[in-house]
């Protein structure tokens, strides 16, 4: 018989066994890694298993997880039937369970690892995507129901870990929305069990604990959604705040309610891991309104696929300003008939079209523009190593923003004062 007092919000996980994949996302100081650790030991007792315990860095294990499980196994009073072995880092239970240890930096040691039917991935945000499916064709075992507890701070919802238990919108794909957890603190979708936690389901915290998080609202507000209310979010200084999407055809009514629209359409190239994306744009001059109304957004295609697909602009001989830096790309595309032009760049173009694109008192976007809406939406700015905003770099590489810069390379946004340059080619 074990005694130990827990927090009351983690009761229910600590004895669920019910669901292939637990999901645990809280703030600062919650307990979740502490509850994680907990349900393995008192799993790992009950039943013979071997348990593998991951994080990106091997090395981080040491001060984080297994110095917390040893702690327990401590507190419990099972340090000696319980072994912590420490080179290489491992935990032996009397019934022939086990804990082993093993970090994402180093995969090939995780290709001899067999019979695992639990894996904990702490900080499962630091994992990349590759090395989450890796680790779901090492989960198996003849007999025993398999299991995956994955524990993190909510980070930005670009990370792998939202578009997958939560929801991608590029992939159309959708599973839970994060505020319903938020609301719920506890649910269950399909095979996977959701639990979110603050510092108040703490009850060993010190109340001057939470005051230091509480003051991070003035200091730090992305901080604040991450550390004290345990949420998801963009981190980072977001650069376009007045982006918006609307209905497609809320979006198309409003372009044609303007007097004289000023539409224009970019296209940026790609194969591989770029894309090539190609929007077509109406601009409110007046009431400076930039609108995204349609987007091609494709990879891996070949010129001639790709011309194929977007035979409609060849047909109407609407203008593309494309990416000056693939010449061959639309010296072959004017070959095929389309009515294609270099975009105009230079030294400094980058941080100029984005300053540009801000002076629009709205972005809006329809909703039929998915991969706009991703890569737009919640674009924030890289930062240097003194934490400086860098003004032509992006966390992102965004192919649509790339296309935007090409479409309005000759049209200037007016500025705060009024005035304006005026194009004549805005009047086609």
């Amino acid at each position: 018989m074990i005694e130990k007092e827990v927090n009351p919000h983690f009761e229910d996980f600590l004895f669920d066994w019910q669901h292939k994949f637990y999901f645990l996302v809280g703030g600062y100081g919650s307990s979740k890694s502490y509850h994680v650790a907990l349900k393995l030991i008192l799993k790992l007792l009950d039943d013979k298993r071997t348990a593998l315990v991951v994080r990106e860095v091997y090395d981080t294990h040491r001060d984080s997880t297994y110095s917390l499980l040893e702690e327990i196994v401590t507190d419990l009073g099972l340090d000696g039937t319980i072994k912590c072995i420490t080179s290489p880092m491992q935990i032996r239970f009397p019934n022939g369970s086990k804990i082993i240890f093993k970090g994402m930096d180093k995969p090939a040691k995780l290709k001899s690892i067999n019979n695992v039917s639990i894996v904990w991935v702490e900080e499962c945000s630091e994992v990349k995507y590759e090395g989450f499916k890796e680790l779901t064709g090492r989960l198996r075992h003849p007999t025993l129901p398999l299991h995956m507890i994955l524990s993190t701070n909510p980070v930005s919802t670009s990370n792998w870990c939202y578009k997958y238990f939560f929801k991608d919108s590029k992939k159309k794909h959708h599973v839970l929305d994060d505020a319903d957890l938020y609301r719920d603190r506890i649910t269950v979708v399909k095979n996977t069990y959701y639990h979110h936690s603050t510092a108040d389901d703490n009850l060993f915290l010190p109340p001057s604990y939470i005051e230091q998080l509480d003051e991070l609202k003035i200091h730090d507000p992305d901080l604040h959604r991450v550390a004290r209310k345990g949420q998801f979010g963009v981190n980072g200084v977001v650069v376009f705040p007045q982006f918006q999407t609307q209905t497609h055809e809320a979006v198309m009514a409003a372009i044609r309610a303007i007097r004289k629209p000023i539409m224009r359409n970019g296209m940026d190239f790609g194969f591989q891991t770029s894309y090539n994306a190609l929007l077509r744009l109406a601009v409110d001059h007046n009431e400076k309104i930039l609108y995204i109304y349609w987007e091609y957004y494709k990879n891996k295609m070949t010129d001639d696929r790709t011309a194929e697909e977007i035979d409609e602009f060849r047909q109407s001989g609407e203008l593309i300003k494309a990416d000056s830096a693939e010449p061959k790309t639309i010296q072959f595309f004017r070959q095929k008939g389309f009515n294609m032009r270099p975009a105009k760049k230079f030294q400094g173009s980058r941080a100029q079209y984005t300053k540009k694109i801000k002076r629009f008192k709205k972005i809006i976007c329809s909703d039929r523009c998915p991969n706009a809406i991703e890569e737009l939406k919640e674009l924030t700015f890289a930062v240097d190593k003194q934490g400086e905003i860098i003004e032509d770099e992006f966390t992102i590489d965004p192919h649509t923003l790339s296309a935007i810069w090409y479409a309005l390379d000759d049209y200037e946004v007016s500025d705060l004062k009024g005035g304006s340059v005026w194009f004549p080619e805005e009047r086609r």
